[in-house]
């Protein structure tokens, strides 16, 4: 049965104003626009420089809430289809809470707080609709996505089409700025700035994936889609494209602009005017560095990313192309700290023969598979540390890095079955465990206890068991492998650790 045609409405709250966008959702799983609106407000001024929100920009942010309420009341969309985001700036206030709280009771909005590496994944969203199949290159080539705002900016690097890694940096236009100025006051002295910043950003990027081998560059944002509009060339209804040495250029001729002059002699509002400056010097230097000749500039943000979340809900296709590219940033991080490939990816392998196997007893879903793929890739990436507590150096890795795809408590999960995979179970007195959601400390029960057994037959990291074949007995759980090396370490490796497979299961383990 087909759901009938829905109107849905996605307001964000940024660092320098808030947007609102409406759209119809199709029965066929697409979307098209009927509405736009957006209001310039200060909030990032004030995070950025107290740390908090002033009253001021309260109330300015109360009122044209409640106008978009207004607005949103007469196209009569139901609350449950009016989706309320904020991004760098309420993430960074301290009294966001408060915020959150008065808007709702204000107004009835319920206000979610996306975290950086959230926006990543609504901008490739975005990003991926605006491309289309319009260049071929970019699931092909080593590719760039930045996104630079008020408060914040977000990078994905790709290589060959497959995701390295996401990362959000305490980097934007407001910020960049309010340090400059501060510091220096002078427009040389502000590029002298930039520059330092960019180059230490570069360098630790570098170290994923090399600049020079970029060859596609795309900048979502406002302020390259306005340079876009002057001086690029259409690539479809979305998108615009901008020849490197042109962008170059335009911004060596306006890098001295002051606001006004934006205003007056390139006709941009002023609310946009006050970043554009220094949004387009951000994405040149980094462009610079880089060997792309064109930069690709989609008419996108996060809040299409959303409603390209909303049209298609759990779409399968799309669902696996993300879960690979999750693997794949997970794969990138492990190879940043130097794992052991070969090894981490059997036990991967060996994990999710298990999982399928043992879908009865363990109760978990897709999403939960893909979680337990990715603790099995890097539960040793410890070892990069010291082999004495790897266990424990992993989890702390994998609990302050960034994968692409993934919300904070998810990585928290998988740092927790990582410290699991080996040494004892978890007690009460494990303040990290402890800290999980009920259900979530169930899952690392059921993942550690797949993922010691699946280590345990790579005991000694020479990838003898390639395969192997599950079967069910009354009180057991036997795997047979094939061939007829000595599995000795393997069978000393799995009265180690299958202890807690068989408290939490309820079976034995035995290997034949």
């Amino acid at each position: 049965m087909k759901t009938k045609n829905r109107l849905v409405a996605v307001l964000e709250i940024g660092s320098t104003g808030i947007r609102l966008l409406v759209a119809e959702i199709l029965e066929n799983g697409k979307w098209q626009e009927v509405d736009r609106a957006g209001k310039p407000v200060a909030l990032g001024r004030d995070v950025f420089t107290s740390g908090r929100v002033s009253r001021g920009s309260f109330l300015a942010c109360l009122t044209v809430l409640q106008k978009f309420r207004e607005l949103l009341g007469g196209w009569g969309i139901a609350d449950e289809n009016i989706h309320v985001i904020a991004t760098s700036a309420l993430r960074a206030a301290r009294n966001r809470d408060i915020f959150v709280d008065r808007v709702r009771q204000e107004t009835g909005f319920r206000i979610t707080i996306v975290e950086g590496i959230e926006e990543n994944r609504l901008m490739y969203l975005a990003v991926r609709f605006a491309l289309k199949q319009d260049i071929p290159e970019f699931w092909q080539a080593n590719t760039i996505i930045i996104d630079i705002g008020g408060g914040s900016t977000e990078i994905m690097l790709l290589r060959e089409g497959k995701m390295v890694s996401a990362h959000s940096l305490h980097l934007g236009t407001i910020l960049i700025d309010q340090q400059s100025r501060l510091s220096f006051g002078s427009v040389n002295a502000q590029e002298r700035y930039l520059k330092e910043i960019i180059r230490n950003t570069s360098g630790l990027l570098n170290a994923e994936m090399a600049f020079a081998e970029i060859k596609i560059f795309v900048m979502p944002g406002s302020d390259i889609r306005l340079a876009a509009n002057l001086i690029g060339s259409e690539l479809n209804e979305r998108c615009r494209i901008i020849e490197r040495e042109t962008l170059l250029n335009f911004v060596k001729k306006i890098q001295n602009y002051s606001i006004e002059a934006c205003v007056q002699e390139l006709h941009i509002p002023f609310s946009e005017a006050e970043g554009f400056v220094p949004g387009l010097l951000v994405y040149t230097r980094f462009l610079e560095q880089t060997d792309a000749v064109q930069v690709v500039a989609p008419d996108v943000s996060i809040r299409e990313g959303l409603l390209i979340d909303l049209a298609l809900g759990v779409d399968s296709e799309l669902q696996e192309e993300f879960f690979s590219q999750i693997i794949a940033s997970a794969v990138a991080l492990g190879r940043k700290y130097h794992f052991d490939e070969a090894h981490n990816r059997l036990v991967a392998e060996l994990c999710l023969t298990l999982f399928d196997a043992l879908t009865f007893e363990h109760g978990m879903n897709r999403q939960d598979r893909m979680l337990l793929e990715v603790a099995a890739l890097l539960h040793d990436i410890g070892m990069f540390i010291g082999a004495l507590n790897h266990h424990k150096h992993g989890q702390y890795i994998v609990a302050n890095s960034e994968i692409f795809g993934l919300h904070r408590d998810e990585l928290e999960v998988i740092a927790n079955v990582i410290c699991y995979h080996r040494g004892k179970p978890p007690a009460s007195t494990d303040i990290h465990y402890i800290a999980l959601q009920r259900e979530d400390r169930i899952l690392v029960l059921k993942m550690a206890s797949i993922l010691r057994v699946a280590d345990a037959l790579d005991r000694g990291h020479s990838q003898q068991i390639r395969h192997v074949t599950v079967e069910h007995k009354r009180e057991t759980i036997v795997l047979h492998t094939q061939g007829s090396w000595d599995l000795s370490l393997e069978h000393i490796g799995l009265e180690e650790k299958a202890d807690m497979f068989q408290d939490v299961y309820g079976y034995k383990i035995i290997l034949t």
